[in-house]
C-alpha cells in the first residue's frame, strides 16, 4: 500500500505548521466565543487534505502512517484543540475501522467521501454505562428475517456527531460467549430513519469541538451495513482503532505542551516584578525546567510508540504508555502556565488559560489514564507469567 514520500510528507508539515501558527492561532478566542470552527477554515482544511492525511491513497487520502501521523497532530496541539477534532474522528477512530475491517465494497461507498471531507463520520461507541471498556455495551442490534438489522439504544459523548453523515455503531448483536464478545459494528447514516442527534454538550473546554447523544430507535439497516461483513468483528475493530488513536492522542498531548512552553517562556521574558524579569528568578526557572523536560521525554515518547506501532513491534502496550504519559504531562505543564503567568494566567483572554481546560479531556477520551494503567500492568504481568512458565 503506497504511502506519502518522506520529502512530500515534509511539505505537508511544513505547510500544516505555517496554517496553524499563521490562520489558526489567531482566530483562536473567535473559535472559543462562538463555540464554532469558521467555514473558511473548515474549507481550508479540506483543500489541504487534513480530513484524509492518514486514509490510504487508493482512496483519495494522503496516506500517513502513524509515524507522519503523530508529527502532524503534534502541529495540530498546538493550536485549539477543536482544530484537530474536526477532522479527527475521519483520519482516526471511525476512519481507521473502515481501511482495518471495512469490505471492499464498504472501502468503495464511503473513504474517498471521508478522505475529501465530503462525509464526516463519527465512532459512535461510548454509553452512558460503557465508557473506555466496549464490552458493556448495552446499544442491541437484532437480526430480522430478511437479513436486516435493527438497533436500539443510545450512545453519549460522541465527537462530531451534530455534523456527522456516518456513524460508525457499536452494538451488541449476543450476550458475549466463546465465540468472542458478540459486538458487531454497522454503518450508519445519519440520515437514517429513527436516528436522532440531541443539542451539542456545553463542556468546560474545547469549544469549538461538538459532541452530542445519538439515539437509535428501531434503526434498520441491511446486512451489508454490518463491517467487514462478520458480526464477530467489533470488538477488535474498536480496540485496534482506539489503541491506535493513543498514540495520536498522545502526539496532540505534546503540541499542546510545547505551546503552553512557548507561552510562558514569552510571559517571563518580558514581564517583570520589581524592575527585574520574572525569568530571571530561579524559582521560575525551576518551573520552565520542568515544562521543557515533559515536552521532551513526551515526544520522544510519542516517536517510539509509533515506530513501534509502525514495525508491530508493540501495539497495545506502547500506546497506552504514550497516552497516560503525555496525557498526563500536558496537564502538569498547563498547570506551570498558569503558575508562572501568575493572575493573568486565570484570564480568559489568555491562550494558557484556554489550554488548562482543554487539555483536561485528553486524560478522559479513548481511554481513561486508569484504563491505561490496566493495559500496562495487566499486560506485562500476563507476559511476565508467560515467560515464568517457559
Amino acid at each position: 500500500m503506497p504511502e506519502l514520500s518522506s520529502e512530500d510528507f515534509e511539505q505537508v508539515l511544513a505547510q500544516v505548521k505555517q496554517f496553524v501558527r499563521t490562520k489558526v492561532v489567531p482566530r483562536e478566542r473567535e473559535i472559543a466565543d462562538n463555540d464554532a470552527m469558521p467555514d473558511d477554515i473548515r474549507q481550508a482544511c479540506k483543500d489541504m487534505g487534513l480530513f484524509g492525511y492518514a486514509i490510504p491513497q487508493e482512496w483519495g487520502g494522503l496516506g500517513c502512517n502513524l509515524a507522519q501521523d503523530v508529527e502532524l497532530a503534534m502541529e495540530l496541539g498546538y493550536t485549539t484543540l477543536a482544530l484537530r477534532s474536526m477532522f479527527g474522528t475521519n483520519n482516526g477512530i471511525a476512519g481507521q475501522v473502515l481501511v482495518n475491517f471495512g469490505t471492499d465494497e464498504q472501502k468503495a461507498q464511503w473513504l474517498e467521501k471521508i478522505a475529501s471531507g465530503d462525509v464526516v463520520a463519527s465512532f459512535a461507541l461510548t454509553e452512558p454505562g460503557a465508557g473506555s471498556n466496549p464490552a458493556g455495551l448495552r446499544t442491541r442490534a437484532v437480526q430480522q428475517d430478511n437479513g436486516d438489522w435493527v438497533i436500539d439504544g443510545e450512545k453519549c459523548f460522541i465527537t462530531n456527531a451534530p455534523t456527522a453523515d456516518l456513524f460508525v455503531t457499536f452494538a451488541r448483536t449476543r450476550p458475549a460467549d466463546e465465540n468472542g464478545p458478540g459486538i458487531a459494528v454497522f454503518l450508519v447514516p445519519a440520515d437514517t430513519e429513527g436516528v436522532s442527534v440531541a443539542q451539542h454538550d456545553a463542556k468546560m473546554g474545547q469549544q469549538g469541538a461538538w459532541t452530542a447523544n445519538v439515539a437509535y430507535s428501531g434503526v434498520r439497516v441491511p446486512a451489508s451495513a454490518v463491517v467487514g461483513g462478520d458480526v464477530d468483528t467489533g470488538y477488535r475493530a474498536a480496540m485496534i482503532s482506539l489503541a491506535r488513536g493513543r498514540v495520536h492522542i498522545a502526539a496532540l498531548a505534546v503540541g499542546s505542551a510545547q505551546r503552553a512552553l512557548d507561552e510562558s517562556l514569552r510571559h517571563v521574558a518580558v514581564t517583570t516584578q520589581g524592575g527585574t524579569p520574572i525569568g530571571d528568578f530561579q524559582l521560575v526557572q525551576g518551573h520552565i525546567a520542568d515544562m521543557q523536560t515533559g515536552v521532551m521525554a513526551g515526544r520522544a515518547l510519542v516517536r517510539d510508540a509509533a515506530a513501534k506501532w509502525v514495525s508491530e513491534e508493540d501495539r497495545r502496550i506502547a500506546p497506552s504508555v504514550a497516552k497516560l504519559y503525555c496525557t498526563e504531562m500536558v496537564g502538569h505543564v498547563a498547570d506551570k502556565a498558569v503558575q508562572v503567568h501568575g493572575g493573568s494566567g486565570y484570564m480568559r483572554e489568555m491562550p494558557v488559560e484556554r489550554i488548562y481546560r482543554d487539555v483536561r479531556l485528553l486524560r478522559l477520551y479513548e481511554g481513561t489514564s486508569e484504563i491505561q494503567r490496566l493495559i500496562i500492568g495487566g499486560g506485562l504481568v500476563k507476559q511476565a507469567k508467560k515467560e515464568a512458565k517457559g
